[in-house]
């Protein structure tokens, strides 16, 4: 059993001993505690909640919303929904906060609470911090007049869904007059019930599901990876259909499949987004230091100029913010828009990219290949604990220093035509070795030989 407390959140496996898996103890806990920081932060007593489809949503529900009633806050509680949709209603409906629970792609054992500030974006670091000490400290709760309310809204998909179409750069009359033949897998949670109401507003008539029931039984692995798209892929190359669109369970990752049932590439989902959106409004783009530079190859052919942050979408949000970019996001099919609201949102996400598909004229393969072609290597170096990984980091830092180095997120090496990036793991002694290159052969080439240095600095 598993419980990981970070300062977006926590999230754990359900069943087990408290402290040590995501228990009813630990929810209301940590609840109560984020409801407290959230009302004394901005002197709001509402609070919006959603959640995907799994099974241990509904129980985890009740307790969050018996929680935060409990000191004293109303919620407005969303039901199934999407991370993207809960979001968007906490500033709609100027709450002190949201709570999304989701453990995102994580199986189905496992379940999370995901914290929301009064923006609806993620808690910073420091906010994080404190909101865990309050759960250990400073919980207090209500006498029985001042007990919170519960409200059910289901409005809030139909008026995300429209906020979407109503955007200038959403094409509907071209998405509908293309009369698109779809697939979709939304892995049996919520976004079987967003993506084909998104289809239909926008005109999309031929729609495959795939797994889009929404009763959070997971028929693969719910991470959008090649690895678990086989029904799909298998789809998408016995009949008639134009694409495939993939989301993770609670829909702020997206992913597609080709007509031919080849991968288009998660990473390639932000990288076609915002060739588009920059070729309509010249600006800036953001992504994490361990996505696809095809971002920063496409930016700049639009006159634009790119930034990287560090790993984390709070993090991504922060640099777009500082540098006024016009879209960002991460390599896991995450497309940030801030014309939408500062959030990953596969919505606004397949709405921006169908725009650009049907305005090509071309086959989503061939859409593929016209852009800058990167592959990636994902690895890792497994080190004893009482090796300092930091001094490591920083020897390789000094080693490669001719080449541009960036160090706000482990150690991030550019050569001309390739990139490795270094991540120390929080919770056990291991490196990540990411690295891009034209080829997956040189990216697992350039991975090798950094992996090697490595060991050379460790044994030497």
């Amino acid at each position: 059993m598993t419980l990981i407390k970070s300062i977006s959140g926590i999230r754990g496996t359900i069943g087990g001993i408290p402290g040590e898996c995501l228990s009813p103890i630990d929810i209301v806990k940590f609840s109560s505690a984020f409801g407290q920081w959230a009302s004394q932060a901005t002197g709001i007593n509402k609070i919006v909640i959603g959640r995907d489809a799994r099974p241990s949503g509904q129980m985890v529900s009740d307790l969050v919303t018996g929680a935060l009633t409990a000191v004293g806050l109303d919620v407005i509680d969303l039901g199934l929904s999407t991370t993207p949709t809960v979001e968007m209603a906490v500033a709609w409906e100027q709450a002190a906060g949201g709570i999304i629970i989701t453990a995102s792609h994580n199986p189905i054992e496992w379940n999370a609470l995901k914290l929301l500030n009064s923006k609806g974006e993620f808690v910073s670091d420091s906010d994080g911090k404190t909101i865990l000490e309050m759960a250990e400290t400073a919980l207090e709760y209500v006498s029985v007049d001042k007990l919170g309310k519960v409200s059910i809204n289901d409005t809030y998909l139909d008026k995300h869904i429209d906020a979407i179409l109503a955007l200038e750069a959403v094409d509907v009359d071209a998405i509908r007059e293309a009369n698109l033949s779809v697939a979709v897998d939304a892995v049996n949670s919520t976004g079987g019930i967003a993506i084909p109401l998104l289809l239909d507003k926008l005109g999309v008539k031929n729609v495959e599901k795939l797994y889009c029931e929404p009763n959070g039984q997971f028929p693969h692995n719910p991470e959008p990876l090649a690895e678990h798209l086989t029904d799909l892929s298998a789809l998408m190359r016995s009949g008639n259909l134009d694409l495939g669109i993939v989301v993770d369970p609670d829909v702020d990752r997206l992913a597609f499949v080709c007509e031919d049932g080849s991968m288009y590439g998660e990473e390639y989902t932000l990288v076609t987004v915002a060739d588009y959106l920059l070729a309509r409004n010249p600006g800036n783009s953001v992504s994490n230091l361990s996505s696809t530079r095809a971002l920063r190859d496409v930016t700049e052919a639009h006159g634009g100029k790119y930034f990287a942050s560090a790993v984390g979408e709070v993090n991504v949000v922060t640099q777009m913010k500082a540098c006024n970019a016009v879209i960002g996001g991460e390599g896991n099919g995450g497309v940030i828009l801030p014309d939408l609201h500062y959030g990953r949102d596969a919505l606004a996400g397949i709405a921006l990219f169908l725009t650009q598909y049907v305005s090509k004229g071309m086959t989503l393969s061939e859409l593929r290949d016209s852009y800058p072609q990167y592959k990636m290597a994902k690895k890792k170096i497994q080190l004893t604990p009482d090796l300092n990984v930091d001094a490591i980091l920083e020897e390789m830092a000094k080693r490669k220093k001719e080449f541009d180095v960036n160090l706000i997120d482990g150690v991030k090496i550019d050569f001309p035509e390739s990139w490795v990036h270094l991540r120390k793991s929080n919770t056990e002694p291991i490196i990540r070795v990411y690295s891009e290159a034209k080829s997956l052969e040189k990216a697992n080439e350039l991975a090798d030989t950094i992996i090697a240095e490595i060991k050379s600095i460790v044994y030497s």
